[in-house]
């Protein structure tokens, strides 16, 4: 160990200063076994898994190289099993834990693709602490045998964590995992932090504050949101109106041409009627015509049989006469001879 940093850390031994480290970070980021690894020893349960181990804050506190040091664990942002409200207020109850307060806040970001869920767990811790929180803050990237160069040269091509970096006053350190030897420089980091910080720590008044800004901006937004929803609700009432008013409207249509279409169809039908009653009407007149002048054929047919009869009726008659005329004359001339005969 360099003396410089053996001197210093001895110093702060003597101070009897003990350093209050509070992690934060996403799920798999790597706390628990940085945690552990600072405090060269198994304190908190580590496991590859996809959900978070840690469920409640946990602490751990061990002399390291002289140095006292309080480690507190926090359970993973954007946890797969719980919401984010008991998330925050876990991640919140880890302030009494690092009571009168944390030195420093270890932004634990596994090295590799900065994703849009990192970036809103970072964002999401700086709305939990605040912006006094940033001045006791360092990044600290995990898995560091990842690195294919130096990790300026990795910064470089990353706006966003070159920001994360910034807004951290440009305090960051690379851990390799489970490398013990590296924790020295570490804690030398966080002291310098300290004496930056002449010595204070993030404290409750300042977390309070945090609370308060987040709950102002949650209520800003919440009426942001009401308000949005208010105009939405409208906007949806008013289209609903208008598609209603189209609706009725295409509806009115419909029914004034079904109306229409069954008046044109009401007339077809009486006039089909009419027609239908005309043709019946025709067809009784030529019937009765036909009937008419079948009565008059049978009529003549008979009278001119009744005057045929009449006729045979008088012939015979006239015959019948002619025949007694013919009769009563022999009679008389065989009378008149016989009288002249006898005579």
């Amino acid at each position: 160990m360099p003396f410089l940093m053996r001197e210093t850390i001895s110093s702060a031994c003597e101070q009897n200063q003990e350093l209050r480290i509070v992690m934060v970070g996403k799920t798999g980021a790597g706390k628990s076994t940085t945690g552990n690894t600072i405090l060269g020893r198994q304190c908190f349960e580590t496991k590859f898994s996809a959900t978070s181990i840690t469920i409640d804050s946990a602490k751990g506190k061990a002399t390291v190289y002289g140095q006292q040091v309080a480690v507190i664990d926090t359970p993973g942002l954007f946890d797969t099993r719980f919401g984010k409200n008991k998330t925050a207020k876990d991640i919140s109850q880890c302030i009494s834990y690092s009571s009168p307060g944390p030195h420093v806040f270890l932004v634990i970001i596994r090295l590799g693709r900065f994703t849009e869920e990192e970036k809103n767990t970072v964002q999401r811790i700086q709305e939990i602490f605040g912006d006094a929180a940033d001045k006791y803050s360092m990044v600290l990237f995990t898995h560091g045998y990842l690195l294919e160069s130096t990790i300026e040269e990795f910064l470089a091509g990353s706006s966003d964590l070159q920001e994360l970096v910034a807004r951290c006053n440009g305090q960051y350190h690379v851990f390799y995992n489970k490398d013990h030897s590296q924790v020295p420089e570490l804690l030398q980091k966080i002291r310098n932090i300290v004496q930056r910080n002449g010595g204070s720590h993030y404290t409750n008044d300042m977390f309070q504050e945090a609370e308060k800004i987040l709950q102002e901006k949650t209520q800003s937004i919440l009426k942001e949101k009401e308000e949005q929803i208010r105009k939405e609700k409208e906007e949806l009432e008013k289209k609903l109106m208008e598609q209603h008013e189209k609706q009725m409207l295409k509806v009115k249509e419909q029914l004034q041409a079904e109306r229409e279409k069954e008046r044109e169809q009401e007339k077809k039908d009486r006039e089909e009627e009419r027609k239908q009653d005309n043709k019946e009407r025709e067809e009784e007149k030529s019937k009765w015509k036909q009937e008419m002048y079948a009565l008059k054929k049978e009529e003549r047919e008979r009278e001119a049989e009744r005057q045929k009869n009449r006729e045979d009726d008088n012939n015979r008659i006239k015959e019948l006469e002619e025949r007694f005329e013919r009769e009563l004359s022999e009679e008389k001339k065989k009378l008149q001879y016989r009288y002249e005969v006898e005579a």
